[in-house]
Formats: C-alpha cells, structure tokens, sequence
C-alpha cells in the first residue's frame, strides 16, 4: 500500500504491479488516484490495483482509511509512507500543513496498521523523506501536538 499517483509513488506503483503485488493507492484526489490506477494497469497488465480514498492531512481521514483497509485488505507486506508536501496553511486538524501531512497522518496511519503487518511474516515500513526538512523548524509552543494523535 502506498500513496502513489504522481512521481515516486507512481513510478513505485508501476514496478510493484509489475512484479504482481497487489497495489492499494492511497491518494487525497480520487480523480488523480483512478486515473493513475488506470495506467498501471495499462501498462502492467494488473488487475490488482485499486484505490482507498486518504487525506493526511486529516486524521478523521487517516482513522477511516485505516478502517476501511483493514475491512477490505487481508493482508499487509509492505506499507509505503510517500508524502513529500512542501506549502503553508494548516491541517484539519490545526497542524501545521507539512508537519501534519509528511510525519504526523503517517505515524498515525502506520500505527492504525501495524497489527496487520505483524500478522505476517516479514512485513517493512518504508518512510521517504527529503531535504526539504531542512527548510523549516517545528515550534512545539503553537499547539499540544498529541491533543489529536
């Protein structure tokens, strides 16, 4: 499972599709994430990609996600964390936007799913990151941040 609908979550999408791992996009634009569902099984031949509606950027979002795979999904090998945002504003939630969609929606999301990758034998969490975390500081003054976690 992985966000994937543009770059390197798509590219990654492609090559696990390609292998014949079931892929599950997890994706904030249904538009976007049907669209590139659509392409990799074009390109692939798969017929094992779908896609769960996410928004990090919510945790109300990340709790119904992580519900609705775990209801639908039996099994869990590998959880991709692909959030890479760089903007302003604020989350749902009140976070900061960056702060609340590249490290607190998928602490929460892989907390929610880790059971379901302990169930198996071998399951990985693979977190991208960049060096854009070097642009910006945390100011743990602007708000209690485990209030909503």
């Amino acid at each position: 499972m992985l966000r994937g609908n543009t770059g390197i979550g798509k590219a990654t999408a492609l090559q696990l599709a390609g292998v014949g791992a079931r892929v599950v996009l997890a994706c904030r634009n249904q538009e976007k994430a049907r669209e590139a569902a659509r392409h990799i099984q074009q390109v692939t031949g798969s017929t094992d990609v779908v896609y769960i509606h996410l928004d990090l950027g919510s945790l109300r979002s990340v709790r119904c996600f992580a519900e609705s795979f775990l209801q639908t999904e039996k099994r869990l090998d590998l959880l991709i964390n692909n959030a890479g945002l760089v903007a302003h504003g604020r989350t749902e939630d009140g976070f900061g936007i960056e702060l609340g969609v590249n490290h607190l929606g998928h602490f929460l999301l892989t907390n929610l799913l880790l059971p379901r990758l302990q169930e198996g034998e071998g399951g990985r969490v693979v977190t991208l990151s960049s060096i854009a975390y070097r642009w910006g500081h945390i100011d743990f003054e602007v708000r209690d941040l485990t209030s909503c976690l």
